[in-house]
């Protein structure tokens, strides 16, 4: 009896909301409270499943996550996407990097080596190597962009065993293009090389016939870093004016040495450079170093100190067709 006295006052209810008379005689309210506008477009919710309204109710501002796309750029690098590029004259630090065991390369060096046959001898390059304009990031420690080059070395043979005459002198200057994005880097650019005999060499030795060994070259390189300490590369030069020598030659080498700054500390270092020539039938030299290094902060200059072995044709091109084999120890320090 409950029951059905429920029901019929529920459908009286009904009826006089709807018929206004009605629901004043009974007292009844005539008209039901202000709902919520429900907008008239697809929801963003799913009307099929009444938590959903809900849900999107209590979270009006929820937002899915973007699907996470993995990035190939190593995490060792700076981020591409906050190193805006720009024109900078006379930058900090370099793109492209001399080759560690790259004997006829522009830097600071010095070596003491004893040759199989000729003893001691002394062994330094003077030079270096700067930029001179960029478009590309302006973090000098790992620049990214297109950068060019100027340099310079005089690379010079002493007889440390006679009063430190000199026996030769190879000079060379040039002007490289080079570029880096992420892990590769690239550089083409040109070099002058010649190479000259001492005097005190030729007032000691006076059978011997000087030669006029000199280059005019293309270079075309590329170079990748598995790794931020290991390097890899691989050069193409082609001379377009040479005398006494042919326009071929090839190098190829690893590098090992630390990538970020080493403090007092320091780190070891390992580097093996071969490198091919056409006027010797592309033989040429092959030399392995091994030490400890010194990475310094800012452009990232390099300090190097440790062993080196040189076997080959010589690396002093007025004896381009002699054979040497060397082994000693050197300092060396690259910008």
């Amino acid at each position: 009896m409950t029951n059905t006295r429920h029901i019929a006052w529920a459908i009286l209810v009904c009826a006089a909301i709807g018929r206004p008379a009605l629901a004043q005689d009974f007292g009844l309210p005539t008209r039901l409270p202000a709902q919520k506008a429900i907008p008239t477009e697809t929801p963003p919710y799913d009307a099929a499943f009444p938590g959903s309204r809900a849900a999107y109710d209590a979270f009006p501002s929820f937002v899915p996550p973007a699907p996470h796309i993995a990035s190939s750029r190593p995490a060792w690098l700076p981020p591409a996407d906050n190193q805006p590029w720009s024109w900078q004259l006379l930058p900090d630090g370099l793109i492209y990097h001399a080759y560690l065991a790259g004997v006829k390369e522009s830097r600071l060096s010095s070596t003491w080596v004893h040759e199989r046959d000729r003893g001691w001898q002394w062994e330094s390059t003077l030079g270096g190597r700067a930029g001179l304009i960029r478009f590309g990031t302006q973090n000098d420690f790992y620049p990214e962009g297109f950068q060019l080059d100027v340099e310079g070395s005089g690379q010079v043979r002493l007889d440390f065993q006679d009063a430190r005459d000199v026996d030769s002198v190879d000079f060379r200057v040039g002007a490289p293009l080079t570029w880096r994005q992420g892990r590769w880097e690239g550089k083409f650019g040109f070099y002058h090389l010649s190479s000259h005999a001492g005097d005190e060499f030729l007032l000691k030795n006076p059978n011997f016939k000087r030669i006029n060994f000199t280059r005019d070259v293309l270079v075309l390189a590329a170079a990748y870093r598995p790794t931020p300490a290991l390097r890899l590369y691989t050069e193409a030069g082609w001379a377009f004016q040479s005398d006494v020598s042919e326009p071929w030659e090839f190098q190829f080498g690893i590098d090992y040495a630390p990538f970020n700054p080493t403090g007092f500390w320091g780190a070891p270092f390992a580097a093996v450079n071969g490198h091919l020539r056409q006027e010797v039938n592309f033989g040429g030299n092959v030399v392995v170093q091994a030490g400890w290094a010194w990475r310094g902060a800012g452009a990232g200059h390099l300090l190097r100190a440790g062993f080196e072995y040189f076997n080959g044709k010589s690396r002093q091109f007025e004896f381009f067709n002699q054979s040497e084999e060397q082994i000693g120890m050197g300092i060396w320090y690259d910008y």
